[in-house]
């Protein structure tokens, strides 16, 4: 796990990397957008040859999430591993032929990825938060790489500790979900798929790992039972807007009214 490789000055949000080996086979986890490429190529090269991975697994397509694309396109023979929803689009982020013969779209029901002796799993976890959407299963160290899911907002350096009490950890965690997540009836499905899984530790795309059976279970049922998305969204949120948006500070104004003369 590759933690703080973007450099924390508020202009982007933190993002974790990920890189699993198995038998001189790799494969790289949302390898992020172009502000975490040169770090991540050359740390990642400490421990495995980049230009001898295999896959680089997309959850989505996201721009913290594949921006980078075209430079690992080039630097690598990797082929794109996302859902089918994304195939078409991934190319945008890359020069023209970049991804010929190279992108493998995974359908709605996901599947199970060779990797050296051992295999990724594809798992659905679509609309958590993108239409297309899937997580990553390691079997070999019962990991659930979540994408969005269990997303934290902190800096780096906290991001690589993981998270044993969840009762603490929930304002971390709170706002992004309510408004990142679609809706509450896909959470409580997503979380009945989840339980079958013997998980040791869930280790989001942003933020910490939640580890230990106490804390992956709190975190299953806080998820749950939240209202999330379209659960808190009503009319009130879909009105003809009437405020001016400042180009200096970016804040809403009200609408000066003309005065008769």
């Amino acid at each position: 796990m590759f933690s703080d490789l973007v450099e924390e000055d508020g202009q982007a949000v933190q993002a974790n990397q990920f890189l699993i080996v198995d038998h001189g086979q790799g494969a790289v986890l949302d390898p992020g957008g172009n502000l975490a490429f040169n770090e991540l190529y050359l740390t990642l090269s400490r421990f495995f040859p980049p230009r001898q991975l295999s896959y680089l697994l997309a959850s989505h397509a996201d721009p913290d999430i594949i921006a980078s694309l075209d430079r690992w396109m080039t630097s690598t023979s990797a082929r794109l591993v996302i859902s089918r929803i994304w195939e078409r689009f991934a190319p945008h982020f890359t020069k023209v032929g970049k991804t010929e013969n190279r992108v493998i779209g995974v359908p709605d029901a996901g599947g199970r990825l060779q990797l050296g002796l051992g295999e990724v799993h594809l798992v659905p976890a679509h609309f958590l938060h993108a239409e297309g959407n899937f997580q990553f299963w390691d079997p070999a160290s019962r990991i659930l790489f979540t994408g969005d899911l269990g997303v934290s907002l902190m800096s780096g350096a906290e991001a690589r500790r993981p998270v044993t009490d969840i009762a603490a950890h929930i304002p971390r965690m709170e706002g992004f979900h309510r408004r990142y997540m679609v809706s509450g009836k896909i959470l409580r499905l997503w979380v009945r798929m989840a339980r079958q899984l013997p998980i040791a530790m869930i280790v989001p795309q942003h933020g910490a790992p939640i580890e230990g059976r106490a804390a992956i279970n709190g975190f299953l049922d806080w998820a749950e039972q939240l209202a999330v998305g379209i659960d808190l969204f009503d009319e009130r949120a879909y009105q003809l807007p009437t405020a001016m948006i400042d180009a200096e500070s970016g804040q809403l104004r009200p609408q000066l009214r003309a005065v008769g003369g």
